[in-house]
């Protein structure tokens, strides 16, 4: 490809664009029964790491079979699936990561997601992959993006240290596809290239086994005073400075869309079913509702409501804005919620207006339940009864995952899930 490309687009100058398309809703599977609700939910596209090469060593990650599994789910539905390679590879990764990228090929896997230059060579010449590059690469500004393009690259997911801005002007001068976060966890460190993890406990971040290092409690100890601990305080001026609020963008996303970016990527494979399904559902609305009408466009309280019931720390939307304002927590680094996960709809029987719930958390009969239905609108109701696969009355349910029939009030669909307010 020409060193000369996009000299027309470099002069472009950067705004929000009136001419925009629909962005991908990119959304993370953990798991097979992640990746199911997140495409049941509304997804366009999942990723998903293996068992090596990804960023999350810790995961439910993906076996050879569970992939070539996952691949004809999401195909079958028209829908794509990207897998993670994204680690800072090591000379001794590279046999076993040939091995690798041949077989995702022969999966027919959409695209790799990948950090490093030299897995990105050797996916270029083993294999017809297309090859996003990760945010780990740091990418920045449009000449990175161009040279990466030139390089082979056909998506480069965008550093999270931009502002709207800087992600417009990318978008107007780089011919590829560009992609950012919009939705999840954030990472102290630059694009998430940490030692932290590494120096304290020997876990390595970039090779996928961050131990979240930057979430603990600090003292600080003066080098002659030892054992004698002082406490990290907070005061009007800030502290805590490495304890990240979770991004959401969701109060931008009409900028977003206008920026220009073609994929909106939501973080979260260690997170449950019910984030992945609440979280893909709220963004699915967002996106239809702005595109199909972005002059009267308005962002929903429901929608911020919604956000609110999955585990997540205080929201913020991180560099987006240019603001300047506190992205750290100075308080705990636990999650909250608003809204209790109790369990998901495996089968309705309109006959018997009745639902049958793998449970996920506990409830009885008395237990306000409210259901979160993939396409139908949230429904609330009492639990007046619940018969266990004996066939007998119960009043609670004691063993995870246990399924369990209730009367329902309305029609529920199949992988609706129910929850109740904290």
């Amino acid at each position: 490809m020409s060193t000369n490309i996009g000299k027309a687009m470099r002069n472009a100058k950067c705004v929000m664009r009136n001419d925009f398309v629909k962005p991908e809703l990119l959304a993370p599977a953990g798991n097979f029964e992640k990746l199911q609700a997140a495409l049941i939910y509304g997804a366009d596209a999942v990723y998903f790491g293996g068992e090596n090469f990804s960023l999350r060593a810790f995961g439910d990650n993906f076996t050879r079979d569970e992939i070539l599994t996952a691949v004809d789910f999401t195909h079958a539905r028209g829908k794509k699936i990207y897998a993670a390679v994204n680690i800072y590879a090591r000379n001794a990764d590279f046999d076993a990561l040939a091995d690798y990228l041949k077989f995702l090929d022969a999966a027919n896997v959409d695209a790799v997601i990948v950090s490093d230059l030299g897995v990105i060579a050797l996916a270029r010449r083993l294999t017809d992959l297309k090859i996003h590059v990760s945010t780990q690469a740091n990418v920045t500004n449009f000449h990175a993006a161009n040279f990466l393009c030139e390089q082979g690259a056909s998506r480069i997911i965008l550093a999270r240290e931009l502002t709207g801005d800087e992600i417009a002007d990318i978008c107007a001068k780089c011919p590829v596809e560009l992609e950012i976060f919009v939705h999840g966890a954030m990472c102290i460190s630059y694009s998430g290239r940490c030692w932290l993890s590494k120096f304290l406990t020997g876990r390595d971040a970039n090779r996928g086994q961050c131990t979240h290092s930057c979430r603990w409690k600090y003292n600080l100890v003066e080098e002659t005073r030892d054992g004698e601990f002082f406490p990290v305080a907070g005061d009007e001026r800030g502290s805590y400075v490495m304890n990240s609020k979770d991004l959401c963008l969701l109060p931008n996303i009409a900028d977003v869309i206008r920026s220009g970016v073609a994929s909106l990527k939501i973080e979260g494979r260690m997170k449950s079913v019910n984030y992945v399904a609440g979280v893909v559902k709220v963004y699915r609305a967002a996106i239809d509702s702005f595109c199909d009408n972005p002059e009267n466009f308005t962002v929903r309280d429901e929608w911020l409501d919604e956000l609110d019931k999955v585990a997540h720390r205080p929201y913020t939307t991180g560099f987006f804005s240019g603001d300047g304002k506190p992205t750290e927590i100075y308080s705990t680094s636990k999650p909250k919620r608003s809204a209790n996960f109790l369990g998901i709809v495996r089968n309705f029987d309109a006959s018997t207006m009745t639902a049958t719930v793998e449970q996920r958390g506990k409830f009885t009969v008395g237990t306000r339940a409210e259901f979160l239905q993939p396409h139908g609108e949230i429904f609330s109701q009492t639990i007046t009864s619940i018969t266990n696969s004996d066939g007998l009355q119960i009043f609670d349910v004691p063993h995870a995952q246990q399924l369990v029939t209730i009367p329902v009030a309305k029609p529920v669909e199949t992988w609706s899930l129910m929850r109740s307010p904290t």
